[in-house]
């Protein structure tokens, strides 16, 4: 009984993960020297999970997209999830403003900034320096459409791919061989996604590992008001903002929560949302929402839905003021969420993304000196745990709301797999990579 009880645990993939994290903080703590030589671990496997993101993107927009009855119907789901990125990012935005203003995590640090060394965040702050609005836009179209898929661009190629997908649905019928071809492809890249997903353990590890010796636990003591703020407020939005939309959806939170604690835990170890992003694909489809909109909404949301991210960047910002001493009124809180409502856009789901848009955010204003963010430096990585779970669940919920709220989801099926009725099975196929469900017949519009 005992030993197949542990080879039945053991064998899960969130289960090998939490390992994972375990002893890598185990082994950077007490062996920081042999921690620090680690960090190729999780970079090699964020590398294996970033290979395949271009062409999973491409293939799944392409396909959703054409196979759509009318192209009229893929401009009205990407007009309804952006409507829900703007709601959901303010929330979140307005939340971190109000919990930092009442904490004051900042308040007595009595920093000095003439005697904070800018040096160490000059790649952040160049990096700033093309995070304007301008720069944003003009990034979404790519000088060639191979430097994109070469590079890696995720937001040229979902620009690129829902070029081609519109021209393929107005050519008809003829293109279904291409697009059942990019079907067939799909498949095989999510065969391949579940080939590195083992290794996703031995990257947790590695990247813990590594942070742990580096920064040190004493980092986190030193830091402890703000990061206890952020942890705490980004669970409070995935209890209360999020759970509110999943109730409207007419669906669990919780249970949600429990059907991708694979990926939960993976993004926890890697601190990359883009690490799970394929199996998110998979397993969103395996709920029952509709292949287009899953093409769609989940990889859009990479970019323009980063609500972690948004929590994370108004408490940041407002946390080096406190430090610095520095009194911003009402109306310099409210300029500074006006900012950060640009800024937040467009950051990768990758760990420091959200480090180059804080360094945008700060060097658009005058106020508050971006060589404050020398203070965050040493508590990022741990910074960036919290906010991209946030970041994944967030993005998942998104999904759900807009399938719902277009009527394209099978409540059934969510039902049934959220209930664990098809877990085992679902978690099993999601893993292999096998054909997704049929897309379920548009029902009835819902209103959120």
């Amino acid at each position: 009984m005992r030993p197949s009880f542990f080879k039945k645990h053991l064998s899960k993939l969130y289960v090998q993960v939490l390992i994972g994290i375990i002893a890598g903080i185990l082994l950077g703590h007490f062996a920081p020297d042999i921690g620090q030589q680690l960090k190729p671990l999780g970079d090699l496997f964020i590398k294996l999970i970033r290979m395949l993101l271009a062409p999973i993107i491409f293939a799944s927009v392409v396909v959703g997209i054409a196979r759509m009855n009318d192209i009229h119907e893929a401009g009205r789901v990407g007009m309804k999830a952006v409507i829900y990125f703007e709601i959901a990012s303010s929330v979140a935005l307005a939340i971190g403003l109000v919990v930092v203003n009442v904490f004051k995590p900042g308040h007595g640090m009595n920093i000095d900034p003439a005697h904070l060394d800018g040096g160490a965040i000059k790649a952040y702050t160049t990096a700033a320096e093309h995070h304007s609005l301008l720069d944003f836009l003009m990034s979404i179209v790519p000088n060639t459409v191979v430097g994109a898929f070469a590079n890696g661009e995720m937001l040229p190629i979902i620009f690129f791919s829902m070029l081609l997908a519109i021209a393929l649905a107005r050519l008809g019928p003829r293109t279904a061989p291409f697009v059942d071809m990019l079907d067939m492809f799909l498949h095989a890249m999510f065969g391949v996604v579940r080939i590195v997903m083992h290794v996703a353990p031995i990257g947790a590890f590695g990247g813990m590992a590594f942070t742990v010796a580096k920064y040190g636990i004493g980092t986190l003591a030193s830091y402890g008001e703000l990061m206890l703020c952020l942890y705490l407020t980004s669970a409070a939005f995935i209890v209360f903002a999020l759970g509110a939309v999943m109730r409207a959806s007419g669906l669990s939170l919780w249970k949600f929560l429990r059907y991708i604690k694979d990926e939960i835990f993976v993004t926890l170890g890697t601190a990359s949302t883009e690490a799970v992003l394929p199996q998110m694909l998979v397993k969103l489809e395996k709920l029952g929402c509709a292949k287009p909109v899953v093409g769609m909404v989940l990889p859009t949301g990479y970019t323009f839905n980063a609500d972690g991210t948004a929590i994370y960047l108004t408490m940041a910002t407002i946390f080096v003021a406190q430090a610095m001493n520095i009194d911003l009124s009402i109306w310099d809180q409210l300029i500074v969420l006006g900012v950060l409502l640009l800024t937040s856009k467009g950051s990768a789901g990758v760990a420091g993304a959200g480090f180059v848009a804080l360094a945008a955010t700060l060097a658009s204003m005058n106020k508050i000196p971006a060589s404050g963010l020398v203070l965050l430096l040493g508590i990022d990585r741990f910074l960036n745990e919290a906010r991209a779970v946030t970041n994944l669940i967030g993005n998942g919920v998104a999904t759900i709301a807009v399938a719902r709220w277009e009527g394209a989801i099978d409540m059934e099926q969510a039902q049934a797999v959220l209930n664990g009725h098809q877990d085992d099975d679902v978690t099993e196929e999601a893993n292999a990579g096998d054909p997704p469900p049929a897309i379920p017949p548009r029902a009835h519009q819902y209103d959120l």
